[in-house]
């Protein structure tokens, strides 16, 4: 009898994550884009600490996406360009178009993977710079995310902030900051400057849904 129970995967890391909406990002609060324009358009960067998908090793992979939604992420629409370092192997970018595309189950892909469609791929190297909030995202020749503390308006001393969100599908803990970034590959161009930045750790699997089905 053929087994189709979907390939078990993880994932353990950090996430760079830049848009257009304005500090603090109203889809993490009440579902819709608080940007100028009510779109949704990010450059999100992964590092990943641990992971696995099946029996392909995904512990020490750097990854990232150019992403663009018209409106709210729920509404669909979207578009990504997904982006990987040279050394990564076809069978882990293999992997890991699974597990983005929401195929294998286990959030929060499994919702957010059935808003976009990838329009293209890119291998490029990545580097990560600085640190906490002052950490920059690089995508050699196509992206870059620059993040920084909040200035106090009237003294410009730093102003720190966290966002706890217990019930969160992608992040709980976001280290918030003032982002500026640009992004260029296939049909999305992107370019923003003071707008939403958070920085944070990430545990996603789909263990629990193998489990139960």
């Amino acid at each position: 009898m053929q087994d189709n129970t979907p390939a078990t995967w993880h994932l353990r890391g950090t996430g760079y994550e830049f848009c257009n909406c304005d500090f603090g990002c109203g889809c993490n609060f009440g579902g819709f884009p608080n940007s100028k324009d009510g779109s949704c358009r990010a450059l999100v960067g992964m590092r990943f600490a641990a992971g696995a998908c099946g029996d392909v090793d995904l512990a020490g992979l750097t990854c990232a996406a150019i992403l663009s939604w018209p409106k709210a992420i729920h509404e669909g629409h979207g578009k990504c360009v997904f982006m990987v370092e040279p050394a990564t192997t076809e069978a882990q970018i293999g992997a890991l178009a699974q597990i983005f595309s929401g195929q294998l189950g286990g959030m929060p892909w499994q919702i957010l993977g059935t808003t976009f469609e990838v329009v293209g791929l890119e291998k490029a190297t990545m580097t990560i710079e600085g640190e906490g909030v002052k950490s920059t995202f690089r995508v050699e020749g196509i992206a870059e995310g620059r993040g920084d503390s909040f200035k106090n308006p009237v003294t410009g001393e730093e102003h720190h902030a966290t966002v706890e969100l217990p019930d969160g599908f992608i992040w709980t803990r976001g280290q918030c900051g003032s982002g500026t970034f640009t992004a260029k590959a296939q049909s999305l161009d992107l370019s923003f400057a003071g707008t939403n930045w958070i920085l944070y750790d990430f545990n996603w699997s789909n263990r629990d849904a193998t489990a139960a089905a």
